[in-house]
């Protein structure tokens, strides 16, 4: 169905019909906005040149143009995996379209081949799975170990979305690895924020130190009330000393790695962010969680997109 005349950021209300003889048969009406004719709600075009930065080269990119499945530089996440999470991650829920890779959050059952009858662990005591999503990650393709990251992408707006920018640590558990999230967007006492995060060890197992940023939301749609509906960039600048996230050029966060020795938990006093470990080294997490942190799904319409436009990582030369 082509529908033309429309106008540029507007919503309209679309109700399938469909006649059969002399019976006619209606669904349900579904909400849908128009975007604008600018850049910044579309990706970019896939003839585009890379940016450039000074002093830095591209050492790693996605920019997500050929249709189809992710590049086999991605692997994926499977299951229930973490925070109790509603959502049931698959390798199906991640395609490549029009230059973004698509995340979709979609309401459906999944059977959890790991149930366990009368289980205490949250991963084995649901037999069914209500809600399914990706995550993906360069685990296995590629680590980095300080440089400019950056990401555009935009954001689904519905309630009981998770959607995330993250990079962990190839040595050691969790929080011992470190873990830095250059974008989190879910509900901090009841509204939605951007976060922009770090963490390591504290002396306890499984316990971690953070460096939390949150910026409500509406500090963002109060000076654009489109903001939901354009792509935004994320950028990390990563070095020895410091951690910095910003959004659209402004800063959210600055980490200084003096601060972020592991604190003991089994003789670990390494620096996660900062150290001379062989090997050592972040990969890159794109995902969309439902529920937990995102809040209540219930009510939401389906499928979310989740849509990332390219990840590109560059380095100092």
């Amino acid at each position: 169905m082509k529908l033309e005349g429309l106008s540029e950021n507007t919503s309209y209300y679309i109700r399938p019909y469909l006649k059969v003889g002399d019976k006619e048969y209606y669904g349900y009406a579904q909400q849908v906005k128009t975007l604008g004719a600018g850049k910044e709600y579309h990706p970019l075009d896939k003839d585009e040149a890379i940016t450039d930065y000074d002093g830095y080269q591209l050492a790693w990119s996605d920019e997500f143009n050929i249709d189809g499945k992710p590049s086999n530089e991605w692997s994926y996440e499977t299951g229930f995996v973490r925070n109790e999470e509603l959502q049931w991650y698959q390798e199906k829920n991640a395609s490549v379209s029009n230059g973004c890779l698509i995340i979709e959050g979609k309401k459906e059952k999944v059977v959890n081949p790991n149930y366990q009858a009368g289980s205490e662990d949250w991963k084995t005591n649901r037999n069914v799975a209500e809600y399914t999503s990706s995550s993906l990650t360069t685990q296995h393709s590629h680590v980095f170990k300080y440089g400019r990251f950056e990401v555009r992408a935009k954001l689904p707006s519905a309630e009981g979305s998770w959607p995330a920018i993250w990079t962990l640590g190839n040595t050691w558990d969790w929080p011992m690895n470190g873990e830095i999230d250059i974008m989190e967007c879910y509900l901090v006492n009841g509204k939605r924020n951007i976060l922009a995060n770090a963490c390591w060890s504290s002396p306890q197992q499984w316990v971690a130190v953070w460096n939390r940023s949150t910026t409500l939301l509406t500090h963002f749609i109060d000076r654009d009330a489109d903001w939901m509906n354009k792509y935004h960039v994320w950028r990390m600048d990563w070095d020895a000393s410091k951690i910095c996230i910003y959004l659209d050029g402004e800063l959210l966060n600055e980490i200084n790695s003096s601060e972020t020795q592991n604190q003991g938990w089994n003789g670990n006093t390494e620096n996660p962010f900062s150290n001379d470990i062989d090997g050592f080294g972040h990969y890159i997490l794109l995902n969309l969680a439902i529920g937990g942190n995102g809040g209540d799904p219930s009510n939401s319409l389906f499928p979310m997109r989740y849509e990332v436009d390219y990840v590109r990582v560059y380095q100092k030369k």
